[in-house]
């Protein structure tokens, strides 16, 4: 077979010759470039796989500690004291009012629960705020720990007057013994 090519090969003229190895060239940079396409991405997933399984290796090897942190820590709630997401809007707005914010907007709250546990979530945001009312408004959350949390906050200079603020918050509180959604 390879004598019968070579034969062939041989036999034909120079510029049939540059054409052959020029075409065979290409084929093979064509196939080439595939292969290392499926190989990147072959490589890429190896990885990511790989670092999947030893986050989960390490979640599964701490699970007892995990599971008696949270067993200490929801035994700490007072299931009274955890708001639903009605509660979580009115303690928000007093809140509000009582720092002295007046431009604010709640919008829906957005709730995820397990059965045990519900956590509720609202976005707030308030436009024209001076720094001292952030910060009391900030403390007085702070206060209502571990019931009340801000997951996210955005602060920015309010572009029509350098001294006030405009803020972005998630807000989220936890409700222990209850399953609804």
């Amino acid at each position: 077979m390879i004598r019968s090519i070579r034969a062939f090969f041989l036999g034909r003229l120079l510029r049939e010759k540059i054409l052959l190895i020029a075409l065979a060239l290409g084929i093979a940079i064509v196939w080439f470039s595939s292969w290392s396409g499926r190989f990147g991405r072959f490589w890429t997933e190896q990885n990511h796989t790989t670092s999947e399984l030893k986050t989960q290796a390490l979640w599964l090897t701490n699970r007892g500690a995990i599971e008696r942190s949270a067993s200490s820590a929801a035994a700490q709630l007072v299931p009274s004291e955890t708001l639903n997401a009605n509660r979580l809007n009115a303690a928000v707005n007093g809140i509000a009012t009582d720092a002295g914010l007046t431009n604010f907007h709640i919008d829906d709250p957005t709730d995820v629960s397990n059965g045990q546990f519900s956590v509720h979530t609202i976005p707030f945001s308030c436009s024209k705020v001076s720094w001292d009312a952030l910060k009391t408004f900030y403390l007085h959350l702070q206060h209502k720990a571990p019931y009340l949390t801000i997951e996210s906050m955005a602060v920015v200079a309010e572009r029509s007057d350098p001294n006030m603020l405009d803020i972005v918050l998630k807000i989220s509180s936890v409700e222990v013994g209850q399953s609804g959604a």
